[in-house]
């Protein structure tokens, strides 16, 4: 009975060995395989008496060899070697990656290893490394671009300014040319700071964090709409502002600017042309956020066949000459580096709420 018990587990033994779809070794200390299960001469494209002919070494890419004798040394030592990787060379020049458990047994000089295929993983890795650093090369020149287009277009807007100040008003007397130069005078100091605002925010992207401050809403919003006071005077919009629940935030400047600006600028070129535009702004806390709402009573978009598309890059829901599908790109990317999220509901011919959650 023994004898029996004794060969059927040799025999369940030998159909694990033969059946694995993983590498099974069992190596010597003396750097030879001993024996070696069909998954692996599949693989290796070798048979097991090849295999056995030659040293390990034999079999392992060239620059793997170093560290795997190493590695070898601490097995014999007694020491488990568990997700060791390294590279071995197929008969036919392929180079396959494998994933090793190998266990020592001391008393018969002998290394029980498994050994996993990992060749598409490290495909996939690859193709990704590569795939990041193809990224990092655009957005480095991207980058580059926007800082040397910012920087440049200061020179030209510096001299318009020079040029205003040169401008004797004392010998303007209508009232309504007066009233416009001011508004492009102030228009063009607030696109000189919108790009010393693009130039410090670059420069501050290449370190860890990007720079942040206590804003008071209010003056942001005033900064913004002296920046585009023609445009507002001209579409006749209401703002309805309250900032009562929370009056300040800590956020980057010109990305607040920028969010501000995109949001109002969208809901007065987007307005329904039977009435006029409407913008409300407001804030809220909830669960111990602050979420500032922003609403229109502009035309609105189908969110449910447009929700996946809102704020990817030059996506456009209306027909419109002046529109290129960066504003709300920009809103979300603002929103989102500085740890926050946006929620939209919107409804055709009825308008469009945004609902910003800063990150406390």
């Amino acid at each position: 009975m023994d004898e029996l018990n004794h060969y059927s587990t040799t025999y369940r033994t030998e159909h694990f060995f033969e059946l694995s779809a993983d590498l099974l070794f069992i190596a010597g200390f003396d750097g030879y395989f001993k024996k070696v299960n069909p998954a692996a001469c599949l693989l290796l494209e070798y048979s097991e008496e090849e295999l056995f002919a030659r040293p390990i070494n034999d079999f392992i890419f060239e620059e793997d060899v170093a560290i795997t004798c190493k590695n070898r040394e601490n097995i014999r030592a007694g020491i488990p070697l568990l997700n060791f990787e390294n590279r071995y060379v197929t008969k036919s020049g392929e180079i396959v990656w494998l994933s090793w458990t190998s266990m020592p047994k001391k008393d018969d000089q002998l290394v029980y290893a498994i050994a996993k295929n990992i060749t598409h993983t490290k495909k996939l890795e690859e193709e990704r490394n590569e795939l990041l650093t193809s990224l990092k090369k655009i957005n480095n020149h991207l980058k580059k671009l926007t800082y040397t287009a910012s920087h440049d277009m200061r020179s030209p807007v510096n001299n318009l300014l020079t040029v205003y100040s040169l401008l004797d008003t004392s010998k303007i007397v209508d009232d309504e040319t007066l009233e416009l130069i001011e508004m492009l005078k102030k228009a063009t100091e607030g696109l000189k700071q919108t790009l010393n605002n693009y130039v410090d925010n670059i420069s501050h992207n290449d370190s860890i964090t990007t720079l942040v401050e206590t804003l008071a809403l209010d003056h942001t919003l005033n900064t913004v709409l002296q920046s585009i006071k023609s445009l507002v005077k001209d579409s006749k919009v209401t703002f309805i502002t309250d900032f009562s629940l929370a009056e300040t935030i800590i956020f980057n400047k010109a990305y607040l600017e920028s969010i501000l600006l995109n949001l109002i600028t969208n809901a007065i070129k987007y307005a329904n042309p039977d009435r006029l535009p409407v913008i409300s702004i407001t804030t809220q806390k909830s669960n111990d956020t602050t979420q500032l709402v922003f609403s229109d009573n502009g035309r609105g978009f189908d969110i449910g066949k447009v929700k996946d598309k809102i704020f990817g890059l030059n996506q456009k829901f209306h027909d419109n000459s002046d529109s290129n599908g960066i504003g709300l790109y920009l809103v979300y990317n603002h929103i989102i580096d500085m740890g926050g999220t946006v929620e939209v509901k919107s409804e055709i011919d009825k308008g469009t709420t945004f609902t910003i959650t800063f990150r406390n």
